[in-house]
């Protein structure tokens, strides 16, 4: 029989990893909780949340599962990885202790500090005047210290940003209660590199970039991701297994010491500075929309590589390929995005994206009609492969050109920089 594998999340990245597994040589059965229409058609969905752990536990119990691949942050934060290890059922993705390296900001800064790897300057607030007191320059970095769906940073240029920032933060509690982690701006070209991890080693993946703001030349507010491309221009193979050497490795040898072994994906936000590179943020899951461009370059068998990973020590003689073309992803939000994103719109013209582009579901819902229709606020990814990123990033805007629901938002630039670099 066919392995069956239970894919966690409901968004592109999980779209993109059950596409990834279809590809896999053992045929797998793919099952997805709670997933949405796009993932519908590469795989069967179950009507669970993905908040509710003991639920997602039963449901790989009962469905007799032979992997189960976590998507999203807040499951792993709140323990659902441990709960699937005492049903000794295989989980691609660490446990609750491990996850808080993403679930704090805090914890994080602690973790880079005491495994030596390089940072920005920080210091953890309470309250707004603490907070105020806390800057040394503009701009500055705030960071709310626990989960918020990657919108709990903010870039102030000035005081009255600042403040603005930290009252939204701690007196509005626009995410809950936590503190405020206030960093200063590195500057540099940002990189995001993620790392399969099995507790004892960490393989770097390809390298990508992605682009937060929601609007072209990276203005306006921060959003989960507006698009993303890979490879990275200049950052190659020796770059790639140094960076994973100084970054990632210090992190799981230190977990591992402790106790808490990490065992999943390693994602590392990091700022390629004048002095070196240094860590922005780590996530404990695939990025989002990173994982859209990267996974279709990869070549190994993914069902394989994330099995691997899942054993403790599993990764020892694994090697991951990518192939050569550049991936391109644009994300297609929806209208008053990312502030307050609105909902129902209808989507037209998805079967009209040839067969050679990868669109994923993120943001999406089938109404009773059949109609497909918008329901987040990044709704659908398009990702592109071509020889050069001049290609790629071509092939991608024609594609999401064909697709339109009211008030869709697309910036114009992705992957710009990478063609400016390369002359392709």
């Amino acid at each position: 029989m066919p392995p069956k594998i239970l894919v966690v999340g409901a968004g592109g990245r999980e779209h993109a990893l059950v596409r990834a597994l279809k590809r896999s040589a053992a045929a797998p059965e793919l099952l997805c909780a709670p997933g949405n229409p796009g993932i519908a058609a590469d795989a069967r969905l179950l009507p669970v949340a993905v908040d509710d752990v003991a639920a997602l536990a039963d449901a790989a119990q009962g469905e007799r599962c032979d992997l189960v691949v976590v998507g999203p942050e807040a499951p792993l934060v709140a323990g659902l990885a441990d709960e699937l290890a005492q049903r000794a059922i295989a989980v691609f993705g660490p446990s609750r202790a491990a996850a808080q390296l993403e679930g704090s900001k805090q914890y994080a800064k602690q973790v880079m500090e005491a495994a030596g790897v390089a940072t920005a300057r920080w210091c953890a607030v309470d309250d707004v005047e603490a907070g105020m007191a806390a800057i040394e320059s503009y701009p500055v970095v705030l960071k709310f210290d626990g989960l918020a769906a990657g919108k709990g940073v903010v870039i102030a240029a000035d005081e009255d940003e600042a403040r603005a920032a930290l009252a939204g933060f701690l007196v509005q509690r626009r995410f809950g209660p936590g503190r405020v982690v206030v960093e200063e701006c590195l500057l540099g070209e940002e990189l995001s590199l993620l790392a399969l991890c099995d507790g004892v080693r960490a393989l770097p993946m390809a390298p990508a970039q992605d682009y937060k703001r929601i609007f072209d030349a990276d203005q306006g507010p921060n959003t989960g991701g507006m698009g993303s491309y890979s490879p990275v221009p200049g950052v190659g193979p020796e770059q790639l297994a140094e960076l994973a050497v100084r970054v990632h490795g210090p992190i799981v040898d230190l977990l591992r010491r402790r106790g808490t072994p990490f065992q999943g994906v390693l994602y590392a936000g990091i700022m390629l500075t004048s002095d070196g590179p240094k860590v922005l943020e780590y996530n404990v899951r695939f990025g989002d929309p990173e994982t859209q461009a990267v996974l279709p370059r990869l070549r190994s068998d993914a069902l394989e590589v994330l099995s691997a990973a899942a054993r403790p020590g599993g990764l020892e003689s694994v090697e991951l390929d990518f192939a050569d073309d550049w991936a391109v992803t644009l994300v297609l939000a929806s209208a008053g995005y990312p502030g307050a994103p609105r909902t129902g719109d209808v989507i037209t013209g998805l079967d009209d994206v040839p067969d050679a582009i990868e669109v994923t579901h993120a943001g999406t819902r089938r109404r009773d009609d059949g109609a497909i229709v918008t329901a987040g606020g990044r709704v659908l990814n398009v990702t592109a492969l071509a020889a050069t990123p001049a290609r790629a990033r071509d092939a991608a805007y024609a594609a999401a050109q064909r697709i339109n629901f009211a008030g869709r938002q697309l910036r114009s630039d992705i992957a710009l920089r990478a063609v400016e670099r390369t002359g392709e």
